[in-house]
C-alpha cells in the first residue's frame, strides 16, 4: 500500500493545511485546490532537497542529539525541515501566504506537523511527508 498511501496522503494533508489556516498562526490558504497544490509542492520540494538538507543538518543533528539518543532534538530538526518547506511553498504558490513571515512558518509548521502526525496515524496512512523528513526521522 506504500505508493497508494502516498497518493491518499495528499488530499488529507491539503485538508490539514486548510485546518491550520483556520488557526491563529498567521497562515492563509485561498482554497482547497491551492491547499492540494501546496501539499504536493511541499512533498516535491522535500524530495528535491533531501541531499542538501541531509548534508546541512545531518552533522549538526548527530552532535546535538548524541546520535539520536535525545528524541526532542530529532523532533526539532524535523520541524526545521517543515518550516523551510512551508516557507518555500508559500513563496512559490499564489494563494498560500504566511502573514507574519518566519513566525507564521514556525507556528504553521508546528501545527501542521502535529496535526498531520495525529490524523495520518489515526487513519492508518502515516508515512513521512517527504523523503527528506523520512531521512531526518531515520537519523533519529
Amino acid at each position: 500500500m506504500g505508493s497508494f498511501a502516498w497518493l491518499l496522503q495528499w488530499p488529507v494533508r491539503a485538508l490539514i493545511l486548510l485546518l491550520v489556516a483556520k488557526l491563529p498562526v498567521g497562515m492563509q490558504m485561498a482554497s482547497f485546490p491551492v491547499a492540494l497544490l501546496s501539499a504536493i509542492v511541499i512533498g516535491l520540494l522535500g524530495t528535491l532537497l533531501i541531499v542538501p538538507l541531509k548534508l546541512l543538518l545531518g552533522p549538526v543533528w548527530f552532535v546535538s542529539s548524541l546520535g539520536g539518543l535525545i528524541s526532542p532534538v530529532s523532533f526539532l530538526f524535523n520541524w526545521l525541515i517543515t518550516i523551510v518547506l512551508f516557507g518555500l511553498a508559500a513563496w512559490l504558490i499564489d494563494g498560500f501566504r504566511l502573514q507574519n513571515g518566519l513566525v507564521s512558518a514556525i507556528l504553521g509548521g508546528l501545527a501542521y506537523s502535529i496535526l498531520s502526525s495525529v490524523v495520518l496515524r489515526f487513519i492508518g496512512l502515516e508515512i513521512p511527508l517527504t523523503r527528506a523528513m523520512g531521512a531526518a526521522a531515520g537519523l533519529g
